[in-house]
């Protein structure tokens, strides 16, 4: 019942989250420029364009509008792009599987690098690794992610020439999504976009892992475990690490949400075929359709991350119970 009152609970939370959401969108649509500049150009007269504004329902007042975008956005219609001439929700999905694929494994990077690093420079917090990682992470957060996109494609793919420098290289369809992790071009293809990606967190896990680590070291729960003669690997995996957990699932839940709004600026530089880069060419054309349907989706998928990390906030510590009452 408990898990199910919650679930309701987030469901209630998230239709409101959505209709804010839907609302900021649709109201910025009047200030990107006029749509009708891209679709019939410069040579059409006022009065055609006047005629087509009539018949697009883009003379119509604010809410008139919105409640027709609406009737239609509950039953999976987000408009048409002007620019495709396809569902903005059709052309979006179609670009979704790269941007995923991209986030997914820069997430892997931040997971697989962040946890061994932050656990050893917790545990040896004088040692020479330890320092020089605190050193390197405090640059990596001061760089931003452009910059060590180009810098990596100058190095590992100019200098060195070992990786390609933009593009998604071979995919394989395999019907409902097309995946370069299936093949050995693709993954060439996504791994200087991945760790540029990655730059933009992993400094900032690291340090967060390493500074959580050292404040449980020092409770008396650990220095118990200690004194009942546990083996350190226990100690640190099983006890330490473990609380550990809870503040990284907590902020890891929100930076996984940055992380896809982050694509926009990697995508650009990669010219990596997906949403973000989809975004950036609908506000240089004006097609508000997919800017609004792109919001709403990116909306959505904070909303679905962030009721996810809840449920694995509440199975990491069963102390905390999903209705937010402590037992």
């Amino acid at each position: 019942m408990d898990t199910f009152a919650f679930l309701v609970k987030r469901l209630g939370q998230a239709v409101v989250v959505m209709l804010v959401i839907s609302v900021i969108g649709f109201s910025i649509q009047d200030n990107l420029g006029d749509p009708l500049r891209e679709l019939v150009g410069q040579a059409v007269s006022e009065e055609v364009r006047d005629q087509l504004r009539d018949e697009m329902g883009l003379n119509d007042p604010f809410f008139v509008q919105y409640w027709r975008f609406l009737t239609k956005a509950v039953q999976g219609d987000l408009g048409t792009s002007y620019f495709f001439k396809k569902p903005a929700l059709e052309v979006i999905l179609a670009k979704f599987p790269a941007t995923f694929e991209l986030v997914l494994s820069a997430t892997f990077i931040i997971v697989f690098v962040s946890v061994p690093v932050g656990i050893y420079c917790a545990i040896h917090p004088k040692s020479l690794f330890a320092r020089a990682a605190m050193a390197v992470s405090i640059i990596g957060i001061s760089i931003p992610v452009f910059l060590t996109a180009i810098f990596s494609i100058y190095i590992f793919a100019i200098y060195l020439n070992w990786l390609p420098s933009y593009g998604r290289g071979e995919t394989l369809d395999l019907g409902f999504w097309r995946t370069g992790f299936l093949t050995r071009d693709g993954l060439a293809h996504l791994i200087l976009p991945a760790f540029a990606l990655s730059s933009i967190m992993l400094p900032l896990f690291i340090r967060l892992i390493r500074g959580e680590m050292m404040e449980v070291l020092r409770t008396e729960y650990v220095r118990f475990a200690w004194a009942k003669g546990l083996h350190p690997r226990r100690v640190w995996l099983l006890h330490a690490f473990k609380n550990t957990l809870l503040p990284v699932i907590t902020v890891g839940g929100v930076q996984v949400g940055t992380l896809i709004a982050y694509t926009i600026l990697t995508e650009t530089v990669f010219q990596w075929p997906g949403m973000g880069f989809l975004f950036l060419e609908a506000v240089t054309r004006v097609d508000t359709p997919l800017i609004i349907a792109y919001i709403i989706v990116v909306g959505l998928i904070f909303v679905i991350t962030n009721t996810i990390v809840d449920l694995v906030y509440t199975r990491v510590n069963p102390m905390v119970r999903i209705t937010g009452v402590k037992g």
